[in-house]
Parts: structure tokens; sequence; C-alpha cells
């Protein structure tokens, strides 16, 4: 079961910290802060220069900390943040299905995230190690309520007013 947990964690944990290092430095092919700024700044959310940098710090924050297992409802909380917010924007509209563009791999990343925050990370952990009991059902379900008020908070503060109203304006 630890070698189970161990393999979860750090696999998980290490795609998300690479999503993030895609956003903030253009590593793997992703876009750069500036890039992934100007995409957040095309769906109509703002800041988006300070937006996209919040974005990607807290995958690459969040996914590290998951893959080393240390302050894991933390990581948990990061991600799931970050995953709303892709799937209501970047994702929102195209169904599940991730080959159509659609929130499957948030879903999945948000869902390892806080199972994970909910068993612990396990043994082989650095919670484990330095003696942190950070896991069980009440931190996953502060996890899940904190990350999701988070990127609603992002959704609803970021959205430009503008953009929203000439939208509106035009479809009327």
């Amino acid at each position: 079961m630890e070698a189970g947990l161990l393999l979860i964690q750090v696999v998980v944990g290490a795609l998300v910290a690479g999503h993030g290092a895609q956003k903030l430095f253009g590593a793997f092919g992703g876009p750069g802060l500036e890039g992934f700024g100007g995409f957040l700044g095309s769906i109509g959310l703002r800041p988006a220069g300070p937006l996209a940098f919040a974005a990607g710090a807290s995958e690459l924050v969040g996914g590290l900390l998951l893959a080393l297992g240390l302050a894991t409802p933390l990581a948990a909380l990061l991600i799931v943040a970050v995953m709303v917010v892709a799937a209501r924007t970047a994702h929102a509209g195209k169904g599940v299905w991730a080959q159509e563009g659609g929130w499957e791999l948030n879903l999945t990343y948000g869902v390892v995230a806080l199972g994970l925050a909910a068993n612990g990370a396990g043994a082989w952990s650095l919670d484990a190690v330095i003696g942190w009991d950070v896991a069980g059902l009440l931190w996953a379900v502060g996890a899940l309520v904190l990350g999701v008020a988070g990127g609603l908070s992002v959704l609803v503060l970021g959205r430009d007013r503008r953009s929203a109203d000439r939208t509106a304006a035009v479809g009327a």
C-alpha cells in the first residue's frame, strides 16, 4: 500500500508541477508567463499577468508538495483551486473527455489530491517523516471547500466586466 501511495503522489504531483512550470517558465513546451497571461486575458480574466503567475505558482508549489507528501492538504487546496478555474474557463462547455478539450484531467488531478489529503500521503512521505498528522476526512473537506472557494473567487473577481458588458450588449 505504501508503494502505491508513493507512486500516485510522485507521478501526479510531478505532472501538476510540470503544468505550473509550463505556465511560469515555458518549460516542456508551455506558453510561459507572458503567453499564459495572454491566454487568460483572451478569455476575460483580469488582471491576467498576476492571475497567470498565481495559477502557475499554485500548480508548481501544489504539485511539488504533493510529490513530496508534504503538507498534503495544502497541496490539495492549491491544486483544486486551479483545477476549478481551468474547468470553468478553458475547458467549459467541452464535455468531460480530454480529447474534446474537456475537464477530465482537471477532475482527475483534483480528486487524486483530495484523496491523498483524506488518506494521507503514506509512510513514505515528508509528512510522515516529520511527524505531521495532517490527513483525514476533515483535512480533505477543508481543502475542498477552501480550494473551490478560491477558484470561484478568481472566477467572480477576475472576470473582465468590460468584456462581459460588451458580450452582453452584442448578444442583446
